[in-house]
């Protein structure tokens, strides 16, 4: 495999990683940065994600760490975003599937274009507190309403494009992207949605009624909550990170965000694998009829 020379463009790539938490990912990030600069010119390494992107000329981001890690990269580039490499050095890696065995010939085919840059739906998240608009952010998973002490039944109103869908009796409400799925929407007993649809999954935490179940609609509507009844610690959470404690006086809006998060897929996955390989999501296959490696 030829790697980049100096006679063509070389690509120019951010580092970046949670070494603020995970105290070993920094000196494995050392240790494989003469690998990654065989292939790229690292022009900017940030391992707090504090530094600013939306300025930083960058071909790629490779993302040390899990999926934790890429969430965090995520939020960080904001609008800015550019395509990602997850090399996998936490637990899960649904996202980040690359091992750091094999950043070589990731990169090398990276280079050689022998690569798919999947995009990855991504949702607008805004709060109001009246008619003033107090916070927006991006997420890649899901924006939650989670509750806490004293552990209440919360009543959560749901508008879907200016219309009343329903009103929830639960202990809280997720909505989530395609992405997300398999995240926090999964443990609550939702659905797995294929990564390329465009849509949003709506589950209740726990609802207090046989007949609520989650439910999937597209990405291209108005999502509004308001909690009617909340406790006293009743939180807005985005991509498992607190936003603000919810009032009766707040209303959330969620829509399809105009960046999408871009995953460079190398050659050797596809997605029912990661399904069984990641989740144990493997079932019971008769060998003599049915191929799976």
């Amino acid at each position: 495999m030829p790697e980049a020379t100096s006679e063509t463009k070389r690509p120019q790539a951010l580092i970046l990683g949670s070494g603020d938490r995970k105290p070993d990912l920094i000196p494995a990030a050392k240790k494989l940065r003469p690998e990654i600069e065989r292939f790229v010119d690292i022009v900017q390494e940030d391992f707090r994600y504090e530094a600013d992107l939306s300025k930083v000329d960058a071909d790629l981001a490779i993302v040390l760490g899990g999926d934790g890690s890429i969430l965090r990269a995520a939020r960080q580039m904001a609008e800015h975003q550019i395509p990602v490499l997850g090399v996998n050095l936490g637990k899960l890696g649904f996202l980040a599937d690359t091992p750091p065995k094999g950043v070589v010939a990731a990169l090398e085919k990276y280079v050689a274009g022998k690569f798919t840059l999947v995009n990855h739906l991504m949702m607008r998240v805004e709060v109001f507190l009246g008619s003033e608009r107090t916070n927006v952010m991006l997420g890649l998973n899901e924006a939650a309403i989670l509750g806490g002490p004293p552990f209440n039944i919360q009543r959560i109103g749901l508008v879907v494009d200016g219309e009343q869908a329903t009103v929830y009796s639960c202990d809280g409400l997720i909505i989530s992207t395609p992405v997300g799925s398999t995240a926090h929407n999964l443990s609550a007993g939702g659905p797995i949605v294929r990564k390329d649809v465009e849509a949003f999954v709506i589950s209740p935490i726990s609802p207090h009624t046989l007949t609520v179940r989650p439910i999937i609609d597209t990405a291209d509507r108005v999502y509004e909550i308001v909690v009617d009844e909340p406790n006293e610690s009743t939180s807005l959470v985005v991509d498992g990170q607190k936003v603000v404690k919810l009032t009766v006086n707040h209303r959330i809006r969620i829509t399809r965000a105009e960046p999408v998060f871009q995953l460079i897929e190398v050659a050797g996955r596809n997605y029912y694998r990661t399904l069984r390989e990641k989740l144990g999501w493997r079932g019971e296959f008769r060998t003599s009829r049915t191929k799976c490696d």
